[in-house]
């Protein structure tokens, strides 16, 4: 791990307090076969990711004492970085320490992006001390693949996240709700539509172990069905995990930061409330 103690400036983000270059496909645990040049296909939207960065937000004054890594959706074939330093800088104005990780995209290694957001949870905890956090009040969040690969976090790994914030999240792998583009990329075209898939469908991975879950949602969300948060927060009840759905009558898919979005200081408030509770 590197770590960079620099404000930076560029045209995708504002001053952030820390960038950490956490591995690349050859110092990390697994690699995800990519090769040749990451490519910024616009500003804040990357393509080919073979290194896993992230840059932390403090929060100030305000600081609550949480913090939470924020992974950035784009199907698992791109990432949505730009849009994820958003959402990392509104949570730390809002008192709640925040780092938007760039991870590395899984080109059919399913392993990939869990290790390099596991790893971004464990150095968001070693760094409690400088961030002024509690290790325990860590938790992840993401939009749509992101936060698929949140909920893979809080289900699928060892290193368990004190909390989930889950936007419009890819949740199932069932063939009539999944976003089949994520599950193809995760798993390799061949193996997308094969019984291993389930393996990977989050609903049927809850336990008693899953963190408290907030989700959001669109009735009519056409990219990933609503019923994924829905068949999430229903299995969170049967294990008796404190959980939150949200789904709103309209608004669609990939409304992020979008101030346009009918239901923008909603989901914020209901957001900060839900974080009071914890």
């Amino acid at each position: 791990m590197l770590l960079l103690f620099a404000l930076m400036l560029s045209s995708a983000i504002c001053a952030q307090d820390y960038h950490v270059v956490l591995w690349d496909n050859t110092t990390a645990p697994t690699s995800n076969g990519l090769s040749g040049d990451e490519v910024e296909s616009k500003p804040g939207q990357w393509k080919n990711t073979q290194t896993a960065e992230m840059w932390i937000y403090k929060a100030g004054d305000n600081a609550t004492g949480q913090a939470l890594v924020f992974f950035p959706g784009g199907g698992y074939s791109s990432l949505s970085v730009g849009n994820g330093h958003k959402e990392a800088q509104w949570f730390a104005r809002n008192g709640i320490t925040a780092a938007v990780v760039k991870y590395r995209l899984p080109n059919g290694h399913s392993e990939v992006p869990r290790n390099d957001a596991d790893e971004a949870l464990r150095v968001m905890r070693s760094m409690a001390a400088e961030l002024n956090i509690d290790p325990a009040k860590v938790g992840v969040s993401g939009t749509s693949a992101g936060g698929y690969l949140a909920g893979s976090v809080g289900t699928l790994s060892d290193v368990k996240p004190g909390f989930m914030i889950l936007f419009y999240p890819v949740i199932s792998a069932d063939p009539d709700k999944r976003h089949k583009g994520t599950f193809v990329q995760l798993l390799g075209a061949e193996d997308a539509d094969k019984p291993l898939a389930q393996e990977f469908s989050l609903e049927k991975k809850v336990d008693a172990a899953t963190p408290p879950t907030l989700l959001f949602h669109c009735d009519d969300d056409k990219v990933v069905p609503a019923v994924n948060s829905a068949l999430f927060y229903q299995k969170l009840k049967e294990h008796g995990i404190k959980a939150t759905l949200h789904i709103y009558p309209s608004g669609g898919h990939g409304w992020g930061m979008n101030s346009r979005f009918r239901y923008y200081d909603d989901w914020q408030k209901a957001t900060l409330d839900w974080l009071s509770t914890l």
